[in-house]
């Protein structure tokens, strides 16, 4: 149970919902990868809506 919280908690700070950990270390390689997987969750979730929006017009 945890575990799935954690990975709740890391997509809230990646689409800025949650504050980030103060104690984390500061890399920016770790900014940059951050910053790709915030891209990507930001892309399926338009790529969701694409579809559902496409499923509910063909009816």
């Amino acid at each position: 149970m945890t575990a799935i919280m954690g990975v709740w908690n890391q997509i809230a700070q990646y689409l800025f919902l949650k504050k980030k950990d103060p104690n984390q270390p500061k890399s920016k390689w770790v900014g940059y990868m951050h910053g790709i997987n915030r891209l990507s969750i930001l892309l399926f979730l338009a790529a969701l809506i694409v579809i559902i929006v496409k499923l509910l017009l063909r009816r």
